[in-house]
């Protein structure tokens, strides 16, 4: 994910939330988003908390 830009990563995510179905495109899109977490700055890892969540919670439904 090296040149990505944080914030339009997590809009980009957040507004495909709905069309993510499938246990497989929820798990992947989560591992980028948990990586991001990971490497942004801590001032904004509080952008991707919810989107985790979410994920998570989608997967969990979705199993």
């Amino acid at each position: 994910m090296n040149g990505v830009d944080p914030y339009a990563y997590l809009q980009q995510v957040s507004t495909q939330l709905d069309s993510l179905t499938q246990a497989e495109q929820i798990e992947t899109v989560l591992d980028e988003v948990e990586y991001l977490f990971e490497v942004i700055p801590p001032e904004l890892q509080h952008l991707a908390e919810p989107i985790i969540e979410e994920l998570r919670r989608r997967l969990a439904a979705n199993r």
